[in-house]
């Protein structure tokens, strides 16, 4: 995992912006990319002013979004053929399966924690929005709202922190799995109160 940061470390400092976007926007559809790594090195490297930290966020979050806007009408368009792809794929198809039952039940407020307190599931949950047939509108909005919450933390905490890059990434990236577990286990909790409260 290491070697991998280190890569992309390496592709911030010789393309900028252009890596930046093309992370944001391909992490969106489900591409394995360390994006998380690519956001903490661009604040990282506008703290050192190597990039300029206004581009880095705005750029950052403009392909954020065209990315779940990509996922949201994929899965709009072709939920079927993504159920029959993702039969053959039994990880995927669970994440797939969690991310239904999150849209199911939550709606647009479950796209706007999937963008930043559950951001592994963020692209299945906008595949599976589009499938559900979500609101358009309200999709954007909610989805807008979180990824300014995702793109604002990582970036500005590569800025802050840039003298501990390296340290950073790993604690970030040790936490990102137990922020989403934690953010299920949550919401699994509020809604049986709730269901308790009304049954």
């Amino acid at each position: 995992m290491a070697n991998v940061i280190d890569f992309f470390f390496g592709l911030v400092a010789t393309w900028g912006l252009v890596v930046i976007a093309a992370s944001a926007y391909f992490s969106c559809l489900a591409v394995p990319v360390p994006t998380f790594a690519v956001m903490l090195a661009g604040g990282g490297f506008a703290a050192a002013g190597d990039l300029v930290l206004w581009q880095v966020l705005a750029v950052a979050y403009v392909a954020a979004l065209a990315g779940d806007q990509t996922g949201f009408q994929l899965g709009r368009v072709g939920g079927r053929w993504l159920d029959a792809r993702l039969v053959t794929r039994p990880n995927r198809a669970a994440l797939f399966a969690r991310a239904q039952t999150v849209v199911d039940r939550w709606g647009s407020i479950g796209v706007f924690f999937s963008t930043w307190a559950a951001a592994p599931l963020g692209p299945w949950v906008n595949f599976a929005a589009g499938a559900a047939r979500l609101h358009s509108l309200r999709f954007f909005v909610w989805d807008a709202l979180g990824e300014a919450i995702w793109v604002t933390g990582y970036v500005m905490l590569g800025y802050y922190f840039a003298a501990n890059l390296d340290a950073l990434t790993t604690l970030v990236s040790d936490w990102a799995w137990l922020l989403t577990a934690l953010s299920l286990v949550i919401a699994a909790s509020f809604f049986l109160f709730r269901q308790s409260k009304h049954g």
